[in-house]
Order: C-alpha cells, then structure tokens, then sequence
C-alpha cells in the first residue's frame, strides 16, 4: 500500500511541478492565459496548505499511517537537501508567479 501512497504523492507533485514550468513559460513567452492563471492558483493553493500545516507537506502524516518512515523528497534525495525541497519550491514558485505578474 505504501507504495501506491508514494506513487500517488509522485503524481501530485509531478503536477504542481508542471505548474510552477508553465508559470515560468507564461513568463517568458507573455502568453498569459486561462491555463497560467489556473496553475497560479493551484501553486497558491498549495502553498497556503503547506504554510498552514506549519511548513509540512500534509500528505506526510498519510505516509506515516502506512509505515513510511520517509518524506517524499528522502525517497531521491539526500535528507538535508529533501528537507529543503519545498521550501526551495516554494521560492522558485514564488518569483515566477512575481514574475508573472510584472
């Protein structure tokens, strides 16, 4: 089961992962539209939840229902460096949506 979660949690990233890029093609190409709006909105959504839940991806305490004694970003990277995953995201996210927007 630990594996379908982790899987799961890989597609949820993928997917604010392929939000913050196509914020940042919307960027660079000045084509703003419905889809770049959407991915902000996403990208802030996420964020509000992570800040909320004190800096913690939630889908944390789920892997830890089944076991998992692991973040998602230990299971490819070195424990410092997967500690600094989201917030590092979260900047990268941060100035492209300010980027956006000038």
């Amino acid at each position: 089961m630990i594996y379908l979660v982790r899987a799961i949690h890989g597609f949820i990233t993928l997917f604010f992962l392929i939000c913050i890029a196509y914020i940042y093609y919307a960027a660079i190409t000045d084509k703003v539209g419905l889809i770049a709006y959407a991915a902000v909105v996403a990208v802030i959504s996420e964020g509000l939840i992570v800040v909320f839940n004190k800096g913690i991806c939630p889908l944390g305490s789920i892997h830890r229902k089944f076991g998992d004694d692991k973040t998602f970003f230990e299971l490819f990277l070195p424990k410092p460096i997967a500690a600094a995953a989201v917030p590092f995201l979260g900047s990268v996210a941060a100035i492209g949506i300010l980027w956006l927007f000038l």
